[in-house]
């Protein structure tokens, strides 16, 4: 290890900016050395808040949505960024492919350089707590990029020292085999929840409950139901959380980080980009953002499946997508001086400007939060509403689905209970018993346009997911009725995406079978 802070030299992560979230504030660049520098709980968190924002960009920008919503069939798209991943064609050569691998293991060896440099520090304090909570967040964060990296890629390489690794000159890291790398990241969960504090020191940090959330996802993913129950239920009987206000929180960022945010990645629009969220301007209509923005290109849309899935009342509908009819009175500029009202009353593309013309007749509301006429910050393409990576309601539906485990339904009064807490928000009338495919139509609907349906579908295995996208409609509505699109899978190795083929170039062990990373 260099005797120069390598935490402050990550690679690629650009500047931030002081601002109201001083966490995300990058620490001072003058040359600090080992021997002088974190030194203070302040400098060892100024550290640890990049973990929260740009170094996750490349993902957040448009594989966020590509992964998770397009690939899994919740979004429709005719945008060739995203197009690949409609119909399963995606390539190794795929800049959404590429550009996940990068983030994920840029997020993860951004957080092994600051492991590595607080357990060196640790000797020369007579305090190391700070320290162990710094190396707890890091190893929280580096868990998080290696859980993503398992759903996406399937086996990938575990890399522990990345300074070696890069001074070595020789990068032939071989894959191991997903159950390791999940049994890696469950490792670093372990410590961050016996090492983070029961309540962020600042508002967005995770928390030892947040961790014990993310232990609970990645226990179900495995399919070990008796732990991801148990870990869900100490994050609901800690009483910490409680649903929020399910529009607000996802059109406003006055809304961040709210009782029902565990695990949030958190942007800043003064940043520009890859500071700021950019969710809006692929997702959001034209007429609404692009004469004050530049933006809302209305490159990914709800598809008509999804549309379909919500059953009549549900609240979540509205919540969730711009229909016809949908206003805001508080969103105005040039084009809406009174407020913005999502009209889709057109019969050819010389129609009104300001009618809504995309293929399924709805954008995406989630993560929309307007021109900036309502007090929101809005940076052309940026905005400050966080991203976020883990909720309670989704830890309730963990609970539910866990108490199911290998049966089919249940009528456990504890797993109805949590069930029924996010499906009675949602308007919908309470039941008495649950099937585990209510909890996954539940989990669908409930998490749309948050990057996780795919994975739901995915870890139901082959046969399984090869039912789920088979039945879907991934067309578009036209004059007198439907373009019907019906895709499905053909190979289980289509349930993960490839390497990208630029890293199977400069090392060729990649192709290779993986092997145990556990000895």
């Amino acid at each position: 290890m260099k005797k120069y802070i390598l935490a402050i030299l990550l690679a690629g992560s650009g500047s931030l900016f002081s601002c109201k979230e001083a966490f995300l504030d990058r620490p001072s660049q003058n040359g600090p050395t080992l021997d002088t520098y974190y030194t203070t709980a302040a400098q060892v968190n100024a550290a640890t808040g990049l973990l929260y924002n740009t170094i996750w960009y490349e993902w957040q920008d448009k594989a966020y949505h590509a992964i998770g919503e397009v690939l899994s069939g919740n979004m429709y798209t005719g945008d060739p960024k995203y197009n690949t991943f409609l119909n399963f064609t995606v390539q190794s050569t795929d800049e959404q492919v590429s550009r996940s691998w990068y983030a994920f293991y840029k997020v993860a060896g951004n957080a092994t350089v600051l492991i590595q440099t607080f357990e060196q520090k640790k000797g020369q304090v007579s305090d190391p707590s700070f320290l162990n909570q710094g190396i707890a967040e890091a190893r929280f964060m580096r868990a998080m990029a290696y859980f993503y990296l398992a759903r996406v890629f399937g086996d990938v390489p575990i890399v522990t020292d990345p300074v070696a690794l890069a001074a070595s000159g020789d990068y032939q890291v071989p894959r191991y085999v997903q159950k390791d790398v999940l049994r890696f990241v469950l490792e670093d969960l372990q410590y961050a929840e016996q090492n983070l504090p029961d309540a962020p020191y600042q508002a967005g940090r995770v928390t030892k409950y947040s961790a014990k959330g993310l232990m609970s996802k990645v226990y179900l993913y495995q399919g070990d139901y008796t732990n991801a129950k148990a870990k869900a239920g100490e994050v609901i009987a800690s009483n910490k959380f409680s649903l929020a206000d399910y529009g607000t929180m996802f059109t406003s960022s006055k809304a961040n980080n709210n009782t029902e945010s565990l695990i949030a990645l958190q942007w800043m629009a003064a940043g520009g980009y890859a500071v700021g969220n950019p969710i809006q301007a692929y997702c959001g209509p034209s007429p609404l953002l692009k004469p004050t923005t530049g933006a809302g290109w209305s490159a990914v849309i709800p598809s008509i499946d999804l549309l379909n899935a919500y059953e009549s009342g549900d609240k979540r509908r509205k919540w969730s997508v711009m229909e016809h009819g949908f206003t805001r009175n508080d969103w105005t500029n040039v084009n809406f001086p009174s407020g913005f009202k999502y009209d889709t009353t057109w019969t050819s593309s010389n129609d009104d400007a300001l009618k809504i013309k995309t293929p399924t007749r709805s954008n995406a509301l989630k993560y929309i939060v307007g021109p900036g006429s309502n007090g929101e910050n809005v940076n052309g393409t940026s905005t400050d509403i966080c991203t976020y990576l883990l909720r309670y309601a989704d830890l309730l539906l963990i609970y539910a689905e866990a108490t199911i485990g290998t049966g089919t339904s249940t009528s456990d009064a504890a797993a109805v209970e949590a069930f029924n807490k996010v499906h009675t928000r949602a308007g919908l009338s309470p039941v008495t018993s649950i099937t585990k495919d209510q909890v996954l139509k539940e989990r669908r609907v409930e998490l749309a346009f948050e990057g996780d349906y795919w994975f739901d579908i995915q870890r139901q295995g082959f046969e399984k997911a090869k039912q789920i996208l088979a039945k879907q409609e991934r067309g578009t509505y036209t004059g007198s009725g439907i373009a019907s699109m019906k895709t499905t899978i053909t190979s289980a190795s289509q349930l993960y995406l490839p390497i990208p083929q630029a890293e199977t170039v400069s090392n060729p062990k990649l192709l290779e079978p993986a092997v145990p990373f556990y000895k």
